[in-house]
């Protein structure tokens, strides 16, 4: 999990020997899918593992991870965001492996005042590093329902999803140099946390602790994905029809709503960002392939 300030691909082989067939975790059940992690009783299962809960007071935020770890995978969540006066807050959901050089895969979820919208941070990060932020606003609320946040990722790229919409395309490009992350397996992530030092306007407003506890909710969680284990993949090299996910690309359909999303409600490309950059942007910002 980071905290930032503002400021047709290749498929490629796996260098692992495979096992059996793809695996699809358990959906819906926390109890079976996930560990509470931190918050000494903040993150609570309820309702037989079809929902849990995350909540942030004075003293801590809380979160949880899958028990699972995926080396490649279609990973679909539904949350409610935190309502009213998030300002300050995070509600994170995201992929990532362990280590020093690590890789990871971010929704964040940004707070704000009353009235005014969340922002959703995303980021890639490759062998440890990121910067590859891109920022969105939503054309619904966050907070009134249940919405389907989802990540994509397989050998050839990785998509960020609302709703079934793609929001985001982070395209492999080793053939050029640019790092993907391929080979490190990834737990999913949750949590819900203070981060009102660069959360919401670049750290200028912060977290109104008396309108603690903030909360958060999810349900749903669904991993149709190889899962990694001893160092061995559940996945087979010839992936069935059931599995498209392993080579699914954007289509035509789906390029025109990335970039519906990515023309009314991207606030934040790290990839147009010259003042960042005056060396020059990254180079798969200025790749066409």
């Amino acid at each position: 999990m980071a905290c930032y300030s503002y400021s047709s691909h290749p498929i490629f082989l796996f260098s692992f020997i495979f096992t059996s067939s793809f695996i699809v975790a358990n959906a819906g059940n926390f109890n079976k899918d996930v560990d509470i992690t931190w918050g000494d009783g903040r993150a609570k299962i309820l309702n037989k593992g079809k929902l849990l809960t995350l909540s942030l007071d004075k003293a801590s935020g809380s979160g949880f991870q899958s028990k699972n770890e995926f080396l490649y995978g279609k990973f679909d969540m539904q949350l409610k965001l935190v309502p009213n006066n998030s300002a300050g807050t995070v509600t994170a959901y995201y992929l990532k492996s362990p280590g020093a050089s690590w890789d990871e895969i971010d929704f964040e979820f940004l707070g704000n005042l009353s009235g005014n919208p969340y922002i959703v941070h995303t980021n890639v990060y490759t062998q440890g590093k990121g910067d590859r932020e891109q920022q969105f606003y939503l054309w619904f609320d966050p907070t009134a329902d249940f919405h389907t946040y989802s990540i994509l990722w397989n050998p050839g790229h990785i998509v960020f999803y609302i709703d079934g919409r793609p929001i985001r395309e982070f395209k492999n490009l080793e053939s050029f140099g640019i790092p993907y992350p391929k080979k490190k397996s990834m737990r999913m992530y949750a949590s819900l946390w203070n981060a009102d030092d660069w959360a919401t306007r670049g750290g200028l407003t912060k977290t109104d602790r008396s309108q603690a506890p903030f909360t958060a909710s999810f349900r749903n969680f669904n991993a149709k994905a190889c899962v990694w284990s001893i160092g061995i993949s559940s996945c087979s090299s010839n992936p069935t029809t059931k599995n498209t996910w392993f080579s699914q690309e954007l289509d035509s359909s789906s390029q025109r709503k990335l970039k519906w999303v990515q023309q009314n409600y991207m606030v934040y490309n790290y990839c147009t960002d010259t003042s960042r950059f005056p060396q020059g942007l990254p180079q798969e910002c200025t790749n066409k392939n």
